[in-house]
């Protein structure tokens, strides 16, 4: 269904830790194949459950500093303590061979590539900070202060909505689902881009 063109396009999403990205992101690839997220690189250590190459490219900051300096990243942006970039070659494979590479990128990463990199940029948020806070502390994977520090990093990101061409509040999984597939079926359709 999504599969009108040859050369795929790019969409970048944004949203605060614990706003329910992977788990969307997940089901959209898994509805269409035709989409795929793009797997990013990290300096973050790896967490249980994650898998190398499927959640992330794990790396060291020494592998890390060597990749920017050989400029392969389309952003890099540091989080938390952690690096996290998007490789500009694995972008460029998946574009062309006539996939959609979703790139799940925070907002300082995103704003930072929007003059120049061509793409639909969507940016979700929580219904509030208090039911944002209530699902990172259900989630048991980070520390009292952990949270602390990501409710006042998402406070900062949730300003930076109105830079998006979409702007999705996650209040219902399912709800949300479906208007970020109808975003990614209707960009597909579009006539002028």
């Amino acid at each position: 269904m999504l599969n009108n063109s040859k050369k795929g396009q790019a969409f970048i999403l944004s949203a605060p830790a614990g706003t329910g990205k992977t788990t969307l992101v997940e089901r959209l690839t898994a509805e269409f194949p035709g989409i795929v997220r793009s797997i990013s690189y990290t300096t973050r250590k790896q967490r249980g459950g994650e898998q190398e190459g499927k959640d992330y490219h794990f790396v060291s900051f020494q592998e890390f500093e060597h990749k920017i300096n050989r400029g392969d990243f389309v952003e890099y942006a540091e989080v938390f303590g952690n690096f996290y970039g998007t490789d500009k070659a694995s972008v460029g494979r998946l574009l062309d061979q006539g996939l959609d590479a979703v790139l799940v990128i925070d907002t300082q990463g995103a704003l930072e590539i929007k003059p120049f990199f061509k793409g639909v940029y969507i940016f979700m948020g929580p219904p509030s900070i208090e039911e944002l806070e209530k699902r990172l502390r259900e989630r048991k994977t980070d520390s009292h202060d952990d949270i602390e520090l990501r409710l006042s990093w998402a406070q900062k990101e949730l300003q930076q909505a109105p830079h998006y061409d979409y702007n999705i509040i996650n209040c219902n999984l399912e709800k949300t689902y479906n208007v970020l597939k109808s975003i990614f079926i209707a960009e597909k359709y579009k006539l002028k881009k």
